[in-house]
């Protein structure tokens, strides 16, 4: 299928006897917004360090554009994630350095950009995720939460990436500044015309950013569809997921 952006078949992960991936199949559609949920611990951040080379899988096979991503070479990795964006859980803005240079930090490092050149379109891309221009030369500690959230993004976004990795974008943030963070979200991606997946358990999230929801459990992906199918679903372990219920099928370990 030609549309494919990412086709996951298979795919292995585990750590010592802790098996974290258990046969991953999942396939992603050139421009949709597909959101992974699942509880903690479940293996949806090494869902995304296996696509973007960070972990090597045990076994399956990760394909971008119809190349296969398993086993290349470093050279073949860089060119890679030159195509991706990452917004981080905490933001994981660098501290040492100013927030515009967090934000063009792809554009000077990978695209080698003339630091006055970065400068600008940093704050161009800040714009678009609604910081004024002043923001850029503080530090990432003078900002609040809801602001590193938004740098963070517009880092993720600076280099125009293909697809974009979101994980837990709304973690630590009230439901107002969460659902801010999702429009910008939406809008960024769709502005794009990139890929996006990202990981979360905030279904208030998922629902708003999702084309489509796919939930990970013990390693295999038990159900995918729309939020409209999702709302329909008899699937127990999906039912008990989305309504946060502790009766279900889903027995967490304390």
């Amino acid at each position: 299928m030609s549309d494919t952006k990412i086709k996951i078949t298979n795919l292995k992960k585990a750590f010592g006897r802790k098996v974290v991936l258990d046969g991953v199949d999942l396939d992603i559609r050139k421009g949709e917004s597909l959101v992974v949920i699942g509880g903690s611990g479940t293996g949806k951040s090494v869902l995304i360090k296996c696509i973007q080379g960070i972990l090597v899988p045990d076994a399956g096979s990760i394909k971008i554009d119809g190349n296969e991503v398993v086993g290349v070479t470093e050279e073949q990795k860089e060119a890679m994630h030159s195509k991706m964006g990452m917004l981080f859980q905490g933001g994981a803005l660098f501290d040492s350095l100013s927030v515009w240079e967090n934000v063009a930090f792809g554009l000077i490092e990978n695209q080698k950009m003339p630091k006055k050149e970065a400068k600008l379109a940093a704050v161009n891309v800040l714009r678009q995720v609604g910081l004024a221009p002043d923001v850029a030369d503080l530090s990432p500690s003078e900002l609040s939460g809801g602001m590193q959230k938004r740098v963070g993004l517009a880092r993720a976004i600076a280099t125009k990436p293909e697809i974009i990795f979101f994980d837990e974008p709304t973690t630590g943030l009230d439901p107002i500044m969460s659902d801010v963070i999702n429009d910008l979200i939406i809008e960024s991606v769709k502005g794009l015309g990139a890929t996006a997946l990202t990981i979360t358990h905030d279904m208030a999230s998922a629902r708003k950013i999702a084309d489509r929801i796919a939930m990970l459990y013990k390693g295999k992906i038990i159900w995918q569809g729309t939020v409209k199918e999702m709302d329909k679903t008899d699937n127990p372990y999906v039912c008990q997921f989305i309504h946060g219920s502790s009766k279900g099928p889903i027995k967490v370990e304390v």
